[in-house]
């Protein structure tokens, strides 16, 4: 954030007013006197008495942060110092052309390049330098060559709000077409010889309920829907074959899903439905030849790989069943193999299979007990050489390259770190700490060897939709690490790390789950000597600023900071109103209030707005953006008006709003940086710790 100078610094902390608002359900009443916060025209937010409030917690933060900006400079020269500005991926081969991205010395942005493999100038494809020039926020969002090179189709958000608009580039003549299509939010696919654009809009709900066709050179009028979704709570998205042969629309929510195939080709042809959708079942499809490759959770929740002919795509055959042991996370086809994705006891593995001898896997082995690895680009049909990632909390991120008849891996490019890194200075370990209901949680833990025991810790956690959290390698997590900190990672119900079921058991009417285990990680922790009560910070986004709101409320003493960032936190009101962008497809994750009486008073129990209460709270810092989508601004805004009428204490409490920016915070490599380094120095400065 740029750092204005104040010429009247505000003494007191701003007080929202409490105006009458009330909503029933079930014959509860709810009262929520800070509901006017949410601006009326939202997604445009004008009202002056909203921006008035939301610039007077804007200032109070400025306010209260004036003394730490010198932490927060050093903060930000550390985690700059260890980034390479001028810096580049290890190029990769797709049909004629080697293509890579770079970043030039101190720039936000990147650039994407690529170069003839028989040879020839280096040619500049896309400059998202250029692109953002002027705009205060910038994100690329979907980009995709055509299959014969010359066109490049891609999507630009400059405001936050995840609309992008969708241009096309000649990239022979550098000339962009007159083709514009606004308001998209999906990917973009060349069909039909590189004549066609299949994409998604969004519509006012902020939903993706089509898949269309868009001609090149033809008016935006004339552009045909290929598919429709009339379930609120779906969304669709498309994508093409690994084989480029089948354009694939999937339409789906949180627990179910449903596909159809359409030849690219010819992408006005009568699609073909795989499976009709069944409730609670989720697949995803992919063709080698004339054989449907069906990743399914039907028959186990860890997902099973079927096969179907092409002529009957509905009639499933089992390949490899579902395990208790092994999570089948996805799968990538190719010309002459297959490679499965999973998690076995949450740590990643990579298996190559054979589609004339299913006995024969050979997993890709890796070096450390804790890491993150996965398939990188691997864009042609015909490899023999996989691109694989690599990384674990002590060692940074590396690129391989796997052959696959030698089984060897070659390393291509290894995380430089300008300003120097000794992994030997560090220890990861992998803990399982028992939750209150006896079930064990693994704990991912950071540290210097030298560091003293009982010292600060700072435990992160996220707990919603299935999403893993891996150990994986970050540059600015040193700052803390090198000032005393253990740096922990709570793996808790609520994502997939363990599992389907692992998922299954942080969401619903087990959704408690989530906020215990992390509570029980923190006592956990405590009882084994890695730190004490007051002395752990905490941080968490979105579902996981959820999770922070929850615990602050449960277990306010055991934190010496809390660090909320667009949280989640007015859950009950925004799963009550069905006009909110996301809420239809919230439903199966958290329960629909509006219909069932159990999920009201469940979601009720523990909102954290609706669960904030008279006691001392732990020092707080919350950030928003205007334009967010996903989290609209007014929930933090609320949750931080109702925290200070409410709390006991005089710890600090600050909100931070970007006005010109949406969900991910601020964009760009250096001003994302400069948030964290804030986030850092709030923690510091509350916890006592030396610079």
């Amino acid at each position: 954030m740029q750092w204005m100078a104040l010429t009247t610094p505000p003494v007191t902390a701003p007080a929202a007013a409490r105006k009458p608002h009330s909503f029933t359900h079930h014959g509860i009443t709810v009262e929520d006197p800070y509901a006017w916060l949410r601006d009326p025209g939202y997604p445009e937010v004008t009202d002056k008495e909203v921006l008035a409030h939301l610039e007077a917690e804007n200032a109070w933060f400025e306010s209260r942060m004036a003394a730490q900006k010198p932490l927060i400079d050093t903060l930000f020269t550390e985690m700059r110092g260890r980034i390479k500005e001028a810096d580049k991926s290890v190029p990769q081969k797709d049909g004629d052309y080697l293509y890579w991205i770079e970043f030039e010395e101190g720039a936000e942005y990147k650039k994407w390049w690529r170069r003839p493999v028989a040879g020839g100038e280096d040619q500049l494809i896309l400059d998202e330098v250029a692109l953002a020039e002027g705009h205060e926020y910038f994100r690329l969002g979907a980009l995709s060559v055509s299959q014969g090179g010359r066109l490049l189709a891609y999507a630009v958000d400059d405001n936050g709000s995840e609309r992008f608009t969708a241009r096309i580039k000649d990239l022979a003549t550098g000339e962009l077409l007159a083709d514009e299509i606004p308001g998209t939010l999906s990917a973009l696919v060349w069909v039909a010889g590189d004549k066609g654009l299949v994409y998604s809009l969004v519509n006012e709900q902020w939903r993706t309920d089509n898949a269309r066709l868009h001609w090149l050179g033809q008016p935006l009028e004339s552009d045909v829907e290929l598919y429709h979704e009339d379930d609120e709570g779906f969304r669709v998205g498309s994508s093409l074959s690994a084989n480029e042969q089948w354009l694939i629309i999937s339409a789906s929510d949180h627990e179910t899903s449903e596909v159809h195939l359409i030849p690219a080709a010819d992408p006005l042809a009568e699609p073909i439905l795989v499976k009709p959708r069944q409730k609670g079942v989720e697949y995803d499809v992919d063709l080698h030849g004339e054989t449907l490759f069906v990743h399914t959770n039907d028959s186990h929740e860890n997902f099973r790989l079927a096969t179907a002919p092409l002529s009957a795509p509905g009639e499933w055959t089992t390949l490899i069943e579902g395990s208790d042991e092994f999570y089948l996370t996805g799968v990538d086809l190719f010309r002459d193999f297959y490679v499965t994705e999973g998690r076995v006891r949450g740590l990643d593995r990579i298996e190559v299979r054979y589609y004339d001898d299913p006995a024969r896997i050979e997993a890709i082995s890796f070096p450390e007990a804790s890491y993150s690895a996965g398939l990188g680009d691997n864009p042609e049909w015909a490899m023999d050489v996989l691109r694989v990632s690599y990384e674990s909390m002590v060692s940074p991120s590396t690129v391989y390259d796997y052959d696959v008849a030698a089984r060897s891996l070659t390393t291509l490019k290894v995380q430089e770190i300008p300003s120097g890194y000794d992994a030997s200075l560090y220890v990861t370990e992998r803990l399982e700490i028992p939750a209150r209901d006896g079930t064990a949680i693994p704990v991912s833990v950071l540290c210097r060897k030298d560091r003293t025991p009982g010292g600060p810790l700072h435990l992160y956690g996220y707990g919603a939709y299935g999403i893993s959290i891996d150990p994986g390698f970050s540059t600015s997590r040193l700052s803390l690490v090198d000032r005393g900190f253990a740096y922990a990672i709570a793996h808790i119900r609520g994502g997939d790390d363990m599992g389907r079921a692992w998922y299954k058991a942080g969401k619903l009417e087990r959704r408690t789950n989530t906020f215990n285990d992390f509570v029980d990680v923190a006592r956990g922790l405590i009882e084994r000597g890695y730190t004490e009560a007051g002395r752990i910070s905490i941080s968490g986004g979105s579902a996981g600023g959820e999770l922070m709101g929850a615990v602050a409320n449960s277990d306010p003493d055991l934190w010496g900071a809390v660090v909320a960032h667009v949280p989640f936190v007015d859950v009950l009101a925004t799963m009550l109103d069905e006009s909110l962008p996301l809420t239809p497809g919230e439903w199966p994750e958290w329960g629909n209030p509006i219909e069932d009486r159990e999920a009201f008073e469940l979601i009720r129990s523990y909102s954290p707005y609706d669960q904030v209460r008279p006691q001392a709270y732990p020092p707080i810092m919350v950030t928003a953006g205007l334009n967010d989508p996903r989290v609209t601004y007014w929930e933090p805004a609320k949750w931080v008006a109702r925290l200070r009428e409410m709390k006991t204490d005089d710890n600090e409490l600050i909100l931070k709003t970007n006005m010109g920016a949406g969900h991910g915070g601020k964009s760009g490599r250096f001003e994302s940086l400069k948030e964290t380094a804030e986030e850092f120095a709030f923690i510091l400065w509350q916890l006592g710790i030396e610079p």
